[in-house]
């Protein structure tokens, strides 16, 4: 007969190795993640640098599907640039608009990569990019756009100088 000690010791044991499991699986699919977010934004903290004149430079690697994504700051909030030369202005989303409290400007029909909408003008009072900062930004609210993540369009890129390296972008203030 089998004491009932001994069964009540085997099932703490089930139950501290189905615990352990379940931490390691946690613990990997946390490790995993980060890894994927590097992946996608290999620029969470931008390289800033001077060059001889003091002017600010960012240095951005390309991510592995071959864009540059960004950390960065609108009005002071964080966000997720996508460099996007194709964008006439720096982009973002209604939801994003609306926690940046954003006002709506004119009423313009924007040509984008799913055709026509509908978008309004605005005007960003900073946008940041590591040591890069502008000031009185133009900006488009789009409405098919989701999130935190900004297409930084030519608004903010034509007043910077840029150079393109193997995998590396050199943003540099004017």
């Amino acid at each position: 007969m089998k004491s009932s000690g001994s069964s009540g010791a085997r099932g703490i044991g089930r139950w501290m190795m189905i615990l352990s499991w379940v931490l390691l699986l946690v613990l990997m699919s946390f490790l995993f993640s980060n890894i994927l977010e590097r992946q996608n934004n290999p620029n969470r903290d931008p390289v800033s640098l001077q060059d001889n004149q003091g002017n600010s430079q960012v240095v951005l690697k390309r991510n592995r599907a071959g864009h540059y994504v960004a950390s960065g700051r609108i009005n002071g909030h964080p966000v997720l640039f996508l460099l996007d030369t194709g964008a006439t202005d720096v982009a973002i989303s209604d939801e994003l608009a609306e926690r940046l409290e954003l006002p709506r400007g004119r009423q313009i029909l924007s040509q984008t990569a799913n055709g026509t909408v509908v978008s309004w003008r605005t005007r960003l009072a900073e946008v940041g990019l590591g040591d890069i900062t502008l000031r009185d930004v133009s900006a488009s609210i789009l409405p098919g756009m989701e999130g935190n993540d900004v297409l930084l369009g030519m608004s903010f890129l034509k007043r910077l100088e840029w150079t393109q390296r193997g995998n590396q972008l050199t943003l540099k203030k004017l």
